[in-house]
Parts: C-alpha cells; sequence; structure tokens
C-alpha cells in the first residue's frame, strides 16, 4: 500500500475496505479493492478540505486526525469552494469535491468494466476516480476531462504521485473529447440536467453512458444508457446519488433578486396540496415532478417576516418569467394559500405532476427511464419507452 501514512492510514484503509463489504449491496471486485489500496484516497486530498453543512475549513497540518479521518470515511469530502475564489465574509458553497466511496465503488460496478474498455471520464476532479479508473484499466485506456483548469493541474499531480498517470485534458466535458474517440464508457462524476450531444457521437454502440441526473427540482439519481447504432441512447435511472452540477449547466438565480419583482401582482388562490409533499423528505416524489416540470425549481423561506406566514415555498422557472409562492400558516394542514405571477400557473402544473405521480401507484426513481435522440431531444418514460412521462414547460 505505496503512500500510506504509517500504520494510522493502513489502519484506516483497512476500515474503509469494512465499511464497504458491510454496506455495499454487492461484493466488492478484487479488482476494485486492490485500486483503492494502489491509489489511497489521501494522495487526492489537498491540504484544506471543508467539512460539515456548514463547511467548516481544515488544514492538514493543523488538524491531521481530522484530516486523515475525512480522508478515508464513507462521506464526500469539499475540496474547492466558490470555484476556488477566496469567499471572505460571503456564503461559502462547495464546487468540487472528493465523492463518498461507496458511490464511486457503486458507479465503477455500474460502468461494467472487465479490464479492455476505453473510458472517458467527465469532472477529474481531485483525480481519484480516474486513478482507480487507470489501476484498473491502465492509463492508455483512460482519459479524463477537468473545466477548471487548477484543478486538473493538481489532479495531474496527484496522480503523478499515486503513480498512475491517465490522460488529463483541460476543457469544458460537455463536449467529450474526440481526440481519443470513440470510447466504450462515458463515467461522470458530475450530474447534468441534459445529456450533451458529444457524448452522444462519442460511444460505440453498444457503449454506456454512466452520469448522475438532475433536474432543477431535484438533484438525484443516477442514469446509465446505453449507446445504440442511430446515436440514440436509451436507459434507466437509479436511486441514491447526488452530485454537483455540470458548471455550464448551471442556473445562476435567486429567487428575490432576479424573479420576484415590486410591480408584480400575483393571482390569488388556495391549494389542499401541503407544499412539503413535493418539496419535503420524499425523493420519489420531487423525482417525478422534477421529469414532469423540467424547467421549474424551488426554494424555502422560513419565516417570511408576513404576517400569518410561518413557512413559504417559492417555485420559479429557470428562465425567470413565472413564478409561485405556498405559504403556511403553521396551524393549518389542510388549506394553504397559493400566489402565482407570469404566463404559466406554476402551483397548478405542480399538483398535476403530483395527481399524475399518485395515480401511478408513487413510483420511485428505478421505474423511471429516458431515451436521448440522436438530435439530443430527451424524453423520460415510466416502466417502458413506450410509455412517456407527460411534458409540462
Amino acid at each position: 500500500m505505496t503512500g500510506i501514512p504509517g500504520a494510522a492510514g493502513q489502519a484506516a484503509v483497512r476500515g474503509l475496505l469494512r465499511r464497504l463489504d458491510e454496506t455495499s449491496p454487492f461484493p466488492l471486485a478484487p479488482e476494485w479493492r486492490a485500486a483503492i489500496e494502489g491509489v489511497p484516497r489521501h494522495l487526492f486530498l489537498p491540504e484544506k478540505v471543508w467539512l460539515g453543512d456548514d463547511l467548516m475549513p481544515y488544514e492538514r497540518s493543523e488538524a491531521p486526525d481530522v484530516w486523515l479521518g475525512a480522508a478515508y470515511a464513507d462521506e464526500p469530502v469539499v475540496t474547492q469552494i466558490n470555484d476556488g475564489a477566496d469567499p471572505g465574509d460571503g456564503d461559502r458553497w462547495a464546487s468540487c469535491s472528493a465523492s463518498a466511496p461507496s458511490i464511486v465503488v457503486r458507479m465503477l460496478h455500474m460502468a461494467k468494466l472487465y479490464g479492455t474498455e476505453r473510458v472517458l471520464e467527465v469532472g477529474t476532479g481531485t483525480g481519484w476516480n480516474a486513478a482507480l479508473l487507470a489501476h484498473r484499466l491502465g492509463p492508455d485506456l483512460v482519459t479524463t476531462v477537468e473545466v477548471d483548469a487548477a484543478l486538473a493541474d493538481q489532479a495531474v499531480r496527484n496522480l503523478k504521485v499515486a503513480g498512475v498517470e491517465p490522460r488529463v485534458v483541460t476543457g469544458d466535458g460537455a463536449e467529450g473529447y474526440p481526440e481519443r474517440a470513440p470510447y466504450d464508457r462515458i463515467v461522470a462524476t458530475c450530474s447534468v440536467r441534459e445529456i450533451p450531444r458529444p457524448w452522444l457521437s462519442q460511444v460505440v454502440p453498444g457503449g454506456l453512458i454512466l452520469t448522475p441526473w438532475e433536474t432543477p427540482w431535484l438533484c438525484y439519481g443516477l442514469l446509465r444508457l446505453s449507446v445504440d447504432r442511430d446515436g440514440s441512447a436509451s436507459g434507466r435511472f437509479y436511486p441514491h446519488s447526488a452530485f454537483m452540477l455540470m458548471r455550464g449547466q448551471r442556473t445562476d438565480l435567486r429567487i428575490f433578486r432576479d424573479v420576484v419583482r415590486d410591480e408584480h401582482v400575483p393571482e390569488e388562490s388556495t391549494t389542499r396540496l401541503p407544499p412539503w409533499a413535493v418539496a419535503g423528505d420524499d425523493w420519489a416524489a420531487q423525482f417525478a415532478v422534477g421529469l414532469r416540470l423540467r424547467d421549474v425549481w424551488w426554494s424555502w423561506h422560513e419565516d417570511p417576516d408576513v404576517d400569518g406566514v410561518l413557512s413559504r415555498l417559492w417555485l420559479a422557472t429557470t428562465d425567470a418569467v413565472s413564478w409561485a409562492a405556498v405559504d403556511w400558516d403553521g396551524q393549518t394542514d389542510d388549506r394553504f394559500t397559493v400566489w402565482e405571477h407570469g404566463p404559466r400557473r406554476l402551483w397548478q402544473e405542480v399538483e398535476a405532476a403530483h395527481r399524475w405521480w399518485e395515480g401511478e401507484g408513487r413510483p420511485g426513481p428505478e421505474a423511471f427511464g429516458m431515451t436521448v435522440a440522436p438530435d439530443g431531444h430527451h424524453t423520460p418514460w415510466l416502466v417502458a419507452p413506450d410509455r412517456p412521462v407527460p411534458h409540462t414547460d
């Protein structure tokens, strides 16, 4: 286990492997076990990491035990904030992380790699996932693309220290990397709201595209597509994952700054659908609503300083043209005030999506799939491709 920092580090690696054995729904393949031992995760973490919901910084030199514990916990570790800019006294937000080892292993398992596949990874990040791929397949079969030049440069250094050096490219992963195409697999480590068309043309027929998925409504799930000879791709969703969105697909909006205006005069109505039914802890409901309303996002506003309102759910379209708000007074759980503005009545669309989902038996993400045509048109479906999800936008 080259590079492990002493007995404590070796124990940490063994502990991680033991946890993966205990929690994984499938046996950890010997090849991936050897890769985790051969390219230890700590080699790919920067000296400073950010931990917890409040993104507290921890320096390796100042808190070595915390740093090493984070390196081998089955948790994501934030390795960059604010796209590398100094937030000063402003908000911190995660812009790069080392994914939890369990989801890394699960995605590698789902990629169905047997040892000879040519792989394009989109989203190099720290380089650890690329290192695992290169350890398993050999560096010549692995290409990885990173949009952030500073992250790409650091990943190159990390990979060199680890002793595996796949091709690292600085560029927009949405464009793939045609110079080394075609690929047998494209594996993304960032979520997407749509499959970039270059990916379809750079994968061989029968090859796979595996990517985390996101709608503006919910960041959740994995999508595995098989590419057909006509350049289309189709496949199913799988639950339990959340990744940072591909930078080129971000929606940079703030509801109060960019959507709601003083001169707006919203239409008032009422609803019996609790707002938390579609923006709470029911991930299946959120996933289904997101597939129906593919350009709508939401945000909770607690204690909005409005008489008689304890919490308010805001909704808005990504083009900032239509918005809605649903108010809860903190007492009544079967009647809520709705405000809607713009050409679309967003809460009515949400109610229709929720009724449809309940009428279909409240299916989870694993019941859904997606077909992407060669021209890039996306058609989500339920159970089978001949049952498209009704589309509202």
